[in-house]
């Protein structure tokens, strides 16, 4: 069939309040233009991330009224624990409140001033967490991973080749670890080939190195193996899956993506020495090992989510949800990162804001004439987020992240035609100046002003 349906039946709705263009100008004004100070009450379609915005299943709501709250040895645990191992083949699981906590504990551990954490590219919270220990976030993408209109099956891909310079340059011992992001977020959602991971893993071998993924959206990325690499149709999602933990030495999780829950994430770790301080840290910071900052309810949620993820016909349905509105969008003649990613749409705000140069932030003009417009709350990616300290990114884009099983197709059509609307209307969307920011993470809560 050509239509791809919801592999689920809708059991529960969540009204959505419609808003004015009126009020909208008003609620940008006393949010000072960011999209993260806006009331959720007051967005009509949520596309700001994917992260913990899903709808849980029936079993994992089921799985919610089985938790067991005990503060240690809860049954809810080892459920979570046997799920996970039997997904990954991790024995040493950590449970964390999200990926970031994991991201800190593991940087607090490796980290340190003068260390080089490689990745292909870091997003957003592991920059800042590797960033706040005093190490160096390097990434080492692939040419054709920062040209949106360019089409390559693996643009999230490592260049391995930089990698082998890097560590000539500065030394494997200056190296903790080295990370891949799969699918890879900060470069528009795309995948990591299996080729490319066995490659990483061997050049680690080489030099004494751990590989660690960053691992947030695992089975995604697995689905864009079957589907793209050779050799690779035949097989279960499941077993690539476990192909790609097995090349690893540990990873960081949040839950919140692909484990398919509105809270929590997992540190997965080898090396018997990390393993012990990686506990201590998590008692001191997080909560006890059979818990780490969650309730029970949390962990039986998690462990269902994990079960579900892998299924292959939630995976079809979910990546061509995506693909639709790329492929509809391209149609439209905007331009997006290609090919359409995984969890989201990059709209390539560089092309799409041509009038607007870096330093006024053309993303965040995007982002604002999408809400101004029609309700719409997407994430700037580029010199807000990644620009501060004088850095440039290394391309201006626009995420439009899909929840997952929330919204249906008409919902999508309608971001697709208001998208449409602005960009027939792109001349008249204006440059940003910040007036207002922290010293790092700064996208999260800094204040704008339009200019003229």
């Amino acid at each position: 069939m050509k239509t791809i349906i919801e592999p689920f039946r809708i059991k529960v709705v969540e009204p959505i309040r419609m808003t004015t263009r009126e009020e909208r100008e008003e609620i940008l004004r006393r949010a000072d233009f960011n999209l993260f100070r806006i009331h959720a009450d007051d967005v009509l379609i949520d596309l700001l991330t994917d992260s913990g915005t899903g709808a849980m299943s029936s079993l994992q709501w089921s799985g919610v009224m089985k938790g067991d709250e005990s503060y240690a040895g809860a049954k809810s645990w080892f459920v979570l624990e046997k799920s996970v191992r039997e997904l990954t083949g991790f024995e040493h699981i950590l449970p964390t409140h999200q990926g970031r906590a994991s991201e800190r504990i593991l940087f607090e551990l490796v980290g340190g001033p003068g260390k080089i954490v490689p990745n292909n590219s870091h997003f957003d919270t592991t920059r800042a967490n590797i960033e706040h220990s005093g190490a160096k976030a390097v990434d080492l993408l692939i040419a054709e991973g920062r040209q949106p209109a360019l089409r390559h099956p693996f643009k999230g891909n490592m260049d391995v080749g930089a990698l082998e310079r890097l560590i000539a340059e500065v030394g494997a011992a200056s190296i903790p670890l080295v990370m891949l992001t799969v699918t890879n977020n900060s470069g528009g959602g795309q995948p990591v080939s299996l080729e490319n991971i066995r490659a990483v893993r061997r050049v680690c071998d080489r030099h004494g190195l751990p590989l660690f993924l960053d691992a947030c959206r695992f089975a995604e990325n697995a689905y864009f193996i079957k589907r793209r690499e050779p050799g690779q149709a035949d097989r279960p999602v499941r077993a690539i899956v476990r192909e790609m933990f097995d090349l690893c030495d540990g990873a960081t999780i949040s839950a919140k993506k692909d484990g398919l829950v509105n809270i929590g994430g997992l540190l997965l770790l080898r090396d018997a020495n990390l393993v012990r301080r990686a506990d201590e840290l998590l008692i001191l910071t997080e909560g006890f090992l059979t818990y780490g900052g969650l309730a029970g309810r949390d962990l039986e949620a998690m462990a269902q989510g994990f079960e579900e993820v892998v299924h292959e016909d939630y995976l079809q349905y979910r990546i061509r949800s995506t693909e639709y509105l790329g492929e509809k969008l391209l149609a439209a003649g905007v331009q997006i990162v290609e090919p359409p990613g995984g969890h989201a749409i990059y709209i390539d705000a560089a092309a799409f804001c041509s009038h607007i140069p870096p330093e006024h932030f053309p993303g965040q003009a995007l982002v604002v004439g999408l809400y101004r417009e029609a309700g719409i709350r997407a994430c700037e990616i580029g010199s807000v987020m990644f620009g501060q300290g004088g850095r440039r990114p290394a391309m201006e884009l626009v995420r439009l992240a899909i929840p997952r099983r929330v919204y249906t197709q008409s919902h999508i059509d309608y971001v697709i035609e208001a998208i449409a609307a602005v960009h027939a209307r792109r001349a008249e969307l204006r440059p940003l100046g910040i007036i207002e920011e922290p010293p790092s993470l700064r996208h999260f809560t800094a204040r704008f002003r339009e200019r003229a």
